[in-house]
C-alpha cells in the first residue's frame, strides 16, 4: 500500500500484511493485519512515529521515497516490540542524521532486541515536548499496554493521538479510515480480548488521562485510523467496566459424547432461565470468538472428560487462556465425567487461583449422565441463576 495523506503533512506511511494469519505464533488472524508508521512534517524537522516490522522494512522504505524523503530528523519508537521496533535499524541507517527518540525503559528493551547505537539515541520524559516547526509532539507515557515501556504520542495542533497498540485492530483493508470499514469495531474488540484485556485496570487510568486531551483522531499501530474517537473511547470504557453481562461461557470438549451431553442439557437448562450461553467446543473454537465472549461473561464454565484423572488438555489450554487473559468473570464452574478416576477440579482451580472468582459447586458425573446427574445439572443451573440475580437486579444499566 502506498503512502497516504491522512491531514495536511501527515502521512500513513506503514505496510498493510493481508497474507499474514498468525500472530506471536499464538493469534489468529483473519483478516490479516497492518504494520502502522506515520510521517509528520513540520516546518524545520521530520518525524517518523514507528517503523514497521522486520519483514516488511523495504516497502516501508519505497514509502518514504516516494514522498521523496531525503532526510528524517526522529524516530519515535512507542513500542520496542519488533512488529514496531524491527525496523529501525534500517530506516537509522538510512537517514544517517536521524535520532531515535525514547525513554529509559524503552531503551532498555530496544538494546536488548536490536542493539542501536546509543550516541544515535535521544531519551525523553513524560509529557514532554517535541517542536518539528508548526507541529509539537507531546509523549504520554502508558506502561503495561501492553509492554512496560509503551507511550502515545500526541500531536497537539492536530488533535491526533498515536495510540500505539492502544485501540489497535488486526485489520487489513484499502480504506485508511475505520468509518469506511464496517467492521473495524468488532475486530478492535477482539483484539483488545486477545491482547488488551488483562491490562484493563491500567488502560481505565490511561483512558483517565487522555480524557484531558482533545483528540480529532486515533492513529493505532494497528488497523484503520479512528475518525470517531469518541466511538472508540466509549467502546474501551465498556469493555474495562468491571460490570459484566447476564451471560455464561461454556467451554467443552468431549471424547465419547458423555461431557457434550452434560453441556446441552446445561445450555438448556440455563437459556431456559434467560441467560444468555455462549458455548465453545474446543476442538474447533476460534481463539478471537472465545476471547471476546470472555469480554462480558459473569459466569465460565469449563467441561471436560477425565483423561489420565486429569483435564483434557485442550480444556487445560482453555483454563489456561482463561487465566491470563482475566476477564471480568465473577463465578467459574468445573463439570464433566470420568470413568474410573479423575482429580480435574484440583487441577483446574489450581490453574485459575490468581483469579478473583468464586467456584461454583463441581459437577461430576461417572459415566453417562442418568437421572441423578440430571438433578445436579440442573442444580447448578439453578446456582448460576441465583448468582446472576445478584448483580443484574442491581447492576447499573
Amino acid at each position: 500500500m502506498p503512502a497516504r495523506l491522512i491531514k495536511e503533512d501527515i502521512y500513513s506511511v506503514g505496510i498493510i500484511d493481508w497474507d499474514r494469519t498468525l500472530f506471536d505464533a499464538l493469534i489468529p488472524l483473519p483478516h490479516g493485519t497492518s504494520y502502522n508508521s506515520y510521517l509528520v512534517k513540520g516546518k524545520d524537522k521530520v518525524a517518523l512515529i514507528d517503523t514497521v516490522d522486520p519483514s516488511k522494512t523495504q516497502l516501508l522504505l519505497d514509502n518514504l521515497a516516494e514522498l521523496g524523503m531525503q532526510s528524517i530528523d526522529y524516530v519515535i519508537s512507542n513500542h520496542a516490540e519488533q512488529d514496531h521496533s524491527g525496523s529501525i535499524p534500517p530506516i537509522l541507517e538510512k537517514f544517517p542524521t536521524s535520532r531515535l527518540i525514547t525513554h529509559k525503559k524503552g531503551l532498555d528493551i530496544l538494546q536488548t532486541l536490536l542493539k542501536l547505537p546509543s550516541e544515535r539515541i535521544q531519551l525523553i520524559e513524560d509529557r514532554q515536548t517535541l517542536a518539528l516547526g508548526g507541529k509539537t509532539l507531546q509523549f504520554i507515557f502508558a506502561p503495561w499496554v501492553h509492554w512496560p515501556e509503551t507511550m502515545f504520542t500526541y500531536l497537539v495542533e492536530d488533535k491526533i493521538l498515536f495510540s500505539c497498540d492502544l485501540f489497535g485492530s488486526h485489520l487489513a483493508s484499502s480504506k485508511m479510515f475505520a468509518s469506511e470499514n464496517e467492521n473495524t469495531l468488532r475486530e478492535m474488540k477482539r483484539y483488545y480480548a486477545e491482547i488488551m484485556m488483562p491490562f484493563s485496570v491500567k488502560i481505565s487510568k490511561h483512558l483517565e488521562t487522555l480524557a484531558s486531551f482533545e483528540i480529532s483522531l486515533i492513529a493505532p499501530s494497528h488497523g484503520p485510523v479512528h475518525d470517531d474517537p469518541h466511538q472508540v473511547l466509549a467502546a474501551y470504557q465498556e469493555w474495562i467496566s468491571p460490570h459484566p453481562q447476564n451471560e455464561v461461557v461454556l467451554l467443552y470438549v468431549s471424547m465419547h459424547g458423555s461431557t457434550e451431553h452434560i453441556a446441552h442439557y446445561l445450555i438448556e437448562s440455563l437459556s431456559r432461565k434467560n441467560i444468555i450461553v455462549k458455548p465453545f467446543n474446543l476442538v474447533s473454537a476460534d481463539l478471537g470468538e472465545l476471547a471476546m465472549a470472555l469480554i462480558d461473561s459473569a459466569t465460565v464454565l469449563i467441561a471436560s472428560p477425565a483423561v489420565l484423572m486429569g483435564p483434557h488438555p485442550l480444556a487445560i489450554y482453555a483454563t489456561y487462556l482463561l487465566g491470563i487473559l482475566k476477564p471480568k468473570t465473577k463465578w467459574v464452574g468445573i463439570l464433566g465425567s470420568f470413568g474410573w478416576g479423575n482429580k480435574m477440579v484440583d487441577q483446574i482451580s489450581n490453574m485459575l487461583r490468581d483469579l478473583s472468582v468464586e467456584f461454583l459447586p463441581p459437577v461430576l458425573i461417572k459415566g453417562y449422565p442418568d437421572e441423578k446427574a440430571y438433578l445436579e445439572i440442573q442444580r447448578l443451573a439453578d446456582i448460576i441463576e441465583q448468582k446472576h440475580q445478584l448483580i443484574f437486579s442491581t447492576q447499573p444499566s
